[in-house]
């Protein structure tokens, strides 16, 4: 028998694909580097986690997944794989905002977490001593539209933009301590016993696809 609790969180919400097998206080990680094709890689990289383990998919407590924010087809892709396990296993899946998974064992009082949203703008949310503070949002990447945080409680802020999002506020920079893909498992692992919400994909802008327009075909009768 595997150590418990035993949680496979994955996440595919940037260029990568990455899982984290949690057995107790052990974590396994694998991250695979791509921009596209995702959707057939997923699965059979998330068998070989189990197989180099020794374990099958009914060894699992749980399924934990990134809700996002971050790329639109990618979030939609472990969303629905989570959902799926879930649904086969019957096992919950829990899912974990990516915005709240880089910042889980950062214990600062007051601490912004970032993501690169491109086109000059960021995603970022507030936390406390670890737990949110703020709804997530997306703002443009100026001195104006980030958040107004008070000096004197002396704001740090991580993620991937922090660099840049410090030159504008004077927020002092942070490396996370673990990987985002370790932190949706750890996350997933203390909401075991929650009530937990089916995932849902955590969307803060529209897709980039556009709604086709060419017009209706015609239905002859």
């Amino acid at each position: 028998m595997p150590p418990k609790p035993a949680i496979l969180a994955f996440d595919t919400s940037a260029a990568h694909c990455a899982a984290a097998l949690l057995l107790g206080d052990r974590v396994v990680l694998r991250t695979d580097e791509m921009a596209k094709g995702q959707a057939e890689h997923l699965m059979p990289m998330l068998a070989e986690v189990l197989a180099g383990e020794g374990m099958v998919w009914t060894d699992l407590d749980a399924i934990g997944v990134g809700i996002g924010p971050g790329n639109f087809t990618g979030i939609r892709i472990s969303v629905a794989a989570a959902r799926g396990l879930a649904l086969g296993l019957g096992k919950p899946a829990i899912g974990v905002s990516t915005l709240e998974a880089q910042v889980t064992g950062m214990g600062h009082n007051m601490l912004v977490s970032c993501l690169d949203a491109r086109r000059g703008m960021v995603y970022v949310q507030e936390f406390g001593r670890g737990q949110p503070v703020s709804k997530p949002l997306i703002c443009d990447l100026t001195q104006d539209a980030l958040p107004d945080l008070p000096g004197k409680a002396e704001p740090c802020v991580t993620g991937d933009m922090a660099d840049e999002v410090s030159r504008l506020t004077g927020w002092q920079p942070v490396a996370p301590v673990m990987s985002m893909v370790e932190g949706i498992a750890r996350r997933a692992s203390s909401r075991l016993d929650n009530d937990n919400p089916r995932p849902a994909p955590l969307y803060l802008r529209s897709a980039d696809a556009a709604p086709p327009r060419d017009p209706p075909p015609v239905i002859l009768s």
